[in-house]
């Protein structure tokens, strides 16, 4: 199958096409419960994570990112439902339950009975043990940063020994809860992707492409909605392959790859005025 284009279609058909052992990672996020309107479409589950089983490489990934409605005072529970289908039918493992917090975002008070819902799971499968981890660092503030300290180290006759150390910038890995603003304009820097209901935010998804692939990694989304997974790959210099079974989100996904290309240098660029 050609890489670096978005199919239409049944996800399940298309991913026939894709051969065995060969995406790198995918990024999705189906249309859970009734928390989206995708026009009535729905998809097989059990199906598409099994396929997903054959065409992922060994140590590959799946970022799948859901959440649950609510119904009669409880929640669907669905999310763990397909995590669980995931380990125990499917075959993967379940590398990380990560969090996904949504500022700028009007949360919605279903009943006076609990609080409003911010979050999503982002659920991390790996194909056995994952080939690639490119954690995301994050500088730590501290008020001892720039002073001098003193620290201890052992000499070579054995006793410990005192010496001044100066702190520069400490940096550690992110943890994995990842709070995103997704007002308007926030989210997304191309106006364009809110005519789909349920848009990506481009820094959510570039931290999973930067994390879990190298360049030249080919990523799947096989339900790429407004093509962000698609864009975040083209800017990181990853192969992609999108799926989405609305001929409209594909016009408009291809709207947004138009618009942010790579230059003749190589570089990603926005022609958007």
């Amino acid at each position: 199958m050609e890489t670096n284009k978005i199919y239409q279609g049944d996800c399940l058909e298309l991913m026939k096409q894709i051969e065995d052992n060969s995406v790198d990672l995918v990024v999705t996020s189906p249309p859970y419960d009734n928390l989206r309107d995708y026009k009535g479409y729905s998809f097989n589950f059990e199906g598409i994570a099994k396929d997903l089983f054959r065409v992922t490489k060994d140590g590959g990934i799946v970022v799948w990112i859901v959440g649950d409605t609510t119904k009669d005072f409880s929640e669907t529970l669905t999310s763990f439902e397909q995590a669980i289908y995931f380990v125990k039918q499917a075959g993967f493992k379940l590398l990380d339950t990560m969090i996904y917090v949504k500022i700028s975002y009007p949360p919605a008070y279903p009943t006076l009975r609990r609080y409003a819902n911010r979050f999503e799971y982002m659920f991390i499968f790996s194909k056995g043990k994952p080939k690639t981890f490119n954690p995301i660092k994050v500088s730590k503030q501290s008020s001892s940063i720039g002073k001098d300290k003193v620290s201890t180290f052992r000499g070579e006759d054995g006793f410990t020994k005192a010496r001044k150390v100066s702190i520069g910038k400490i940096e550690k890995a992110e943890c994995n809860v990842w709070v995103y603003d997704v007002g308007f304009m926030k989210s997304s820097t191309d106006k364009i992707s809110f005519k789909h209901p349920a848009t990506f935010p481009e820094q959510l998804v570039e931290d999973h492409i930067l994390s879990w692939s190298n360049e030249g990694d080919l990523v799947l989304d096989p339900m790429c909605g407004s093509g962000t997974t698609c864009k975040m790959a083209l800017k990181n210099n990853r192969k992609f392959i999108g799926f989405d079974i609305s001929q409209e989100y594909i016009d408009l996904a291809n709207k947004r790859l138009e618009q942010n290309t790579l230059n003749s240098e190589g570089k990603f660029f926005s022609s958007q005025a």
